[in-house]
């Protein structure tokens, strides 16, 4: 995607944000909303960033639950470890074996966990005034709007860098090898977390842990824009 093309479908999360504020029902969700959005023109380096991990039962969020959440608030120049959380969550849907060898949380551990209700409170205070950065916002925005529109009836919006659409403009498209390199064997440039994060020599981390996969994003991140961008790049060219 083009400087040009990117502007153009770059949200207006200070308006969004207002409008929300003035149409939520839940509490919890007015505050949130009511606290604002970064302006669109703001140098990055000057944004509150905070990585996000989700682990869920499946890829499905209409049918599939969250089970864990990991949180790191960091800065391009640094990520405040002291300040990271992770949550177990009791899933609306059951565990299934394949997720359990997955992420390795068990029937046990969600027995006593909170509910994606109990936690929605102290998610937002969390996100509140900050840019969500994740690695496949699908996931992570789509679970959690789900989930709350579930519980609460309406849904969240939040606004998030993607790092793995940072590695799409790269990598994906016009750069991506043709149908005859492809019978010769010649496979896409993948952008995977793990795989992205190689590219930029970052270390390799135990997958699917939320809080590890929460940090190793928030590296990632730091890399891509000491790589390919200036700090002072504006959010609106890499938020959605």
């Amino acid at each position: 995607m083009n400087k040009v093309a990117a502007l153009a479908n770059s949200p207006d999360w200070h308006s969004i944000f207002n409008n929300l504020a003035n149409t939520a029902k839940d509490e919890r969700l007015v505050r949130f909303y009511r606290a604002g959005a970064v302006a669109a023109d703001t140098p990055l380096s000057e944004v509150e960033l905070i990585a996000m991990d989700i682990e869920t039962t499946g890829l499905d969020p209409h049918r599939d639950s969250i089970v864990s959440i990991g949180l790191a608030p960091f800065s391009l120049d640094r990520i405040r470890c002291a300040q990271t959380s992770y949550h177990v969550v009791k899933p609306i849907a059951e565990l299934t074996s394949k997720s359990v060898t997955l992420h390795r949380i068990t029937h046990s551990e969600i027995s006593e966990a909170p509910g994606l209700d109990e936690l929605l409170g102290t998610l937002l205070e969390s996100l509140t005034g900050k840019v969500v950065v994740v690695h496949y916002r699908n996931i992570e925005r789509g679970f959690l709007s789900e989930a709350v529109r579930y519980f609460i009836g309406e849904q969240l919006h939040f606004p998030v860098i993607d790092t793995m659409e940072l590695e799409a403009r790269l990598y994906r498209g016009a750069n991506q090898p043709g149908w005859f390199a492809r019978m010769r064997g010649i496979k896409p440039t993948s952008i995977r977390l793990a795989d992205s994060r190689l590219r930029y020599g970052l270390p390799h981390y135990q997958a699917h842990h939320a809080l590890v996969d929460a940090l190793a994003t928030a590296e990632l991140l730091q890399a891509q824009v000491a790589t390919h961008y200036h700090p002072a790049i504006a959010v609106r060219d890499l938020w959605s």
